[in-house]
């Protein structure tokens, strides 16, 4: 058995120490919550906007085409420079008790530059004895894609699902919103159009409860604008 010298016990006893208060100092850290750096994408509701009427330019807008739609919002205007001929096309010529919306009309605009893209995405549903040629002349057209669900067969129905594509920009509100508030009835199923971005970032354990809120930028005219409204505003169920 070795021989231990005091000095020996000394030494033992202050390297013992010294773990044990290393290990207490780890333990301790640990409970210690540290900055972590990470990368995320959040998403920022830049508006929300009632539907006031579906309308077209009173005039032609440069730069904006010919066949263009205008979703007239209580704050914004929002004017759709693709898809708004098959927008109009689809909803004047569908029965509109049979029409529902499978999606609302939340658009995504990638840069926040005020053009903004998404879908419209409703389903056209009714007894099979109800479609006619003609209907289903009308489903082809507008490449709509069977979708009848069980519930759908057990009742001897059928459903016809549509998405139509559709890109625009944000300009300000039309001019005679006014007057077509007044003038014509509210839409008998109101609804909202929103618009949102979305951002990567890399945050430093970000401060509890901020949020960040994007301004929606939006791209101006010269000149307020006037609109024409469209007979698919007396669509009951979109």
């Amino acid at each position: 058995m070795p021989n231990f010298y005091p000095t020996h016990w000394a030494c033992l006893s202050l390297t013992t120490l010294m773990l044990t208060g290393c290990a207490t100092t780890e333990l301790l850290d640990s409970g210690k919550r540290h900055p972590s750096t990470h990368t995320t994408t959040q998403k920022t509701l830049l508006v929300t906007d009632n539907v006031v009427a579906f309308g077209k330019p009173a005039t032609a807008l440069a730069n904006v085409p010919a066949d263009s739609v205008v979703i007239v919002g209580e704050k914004n205007s929002y004017v759709l420079t693709s898809g708004g001929y098959r927008f109009t096309e689809l909803l004047g010529s569908l029965d509109p008790n049979y029409i529902q919306v499978t999606k609302a009309l939340d658009f995504y605009s990638p840069n926040n530059d005020g053009h903004f893209k998404g879908s419209l995405n409703i389903a056209y549903a009714k007894l099979k004895s109800s479609f006619s040629q003609a209907d289903y002349d009308r489903m082809l057209r507008n490449k709509g894609e069977e979708c009848s669900t069980a519930s759908d067969v057990r009742m001897n129905a059928q459903r016809f699902c549509f998405s139509v594509p559709l890109q625009g920009g944000v300009y300000p509100a039309v001019n005679n919103l006014a007057l077509i508030q007044s003038k014509f009835k509210p839409l008998s199923h109101p609804y909202q159009v929103s618009i949102y971005t979305t951002t990567n970032q890399t945050v430093t354990t970000p401060p509890r409860g901020s949020n960040a809120a994007a301004k929606l930028v939006m791209l101006p005219f010269a000149l307020a604008f006037d609109v024409i409204t469209l007979p698919i505003q007396l669509v009951a169920d979109i």
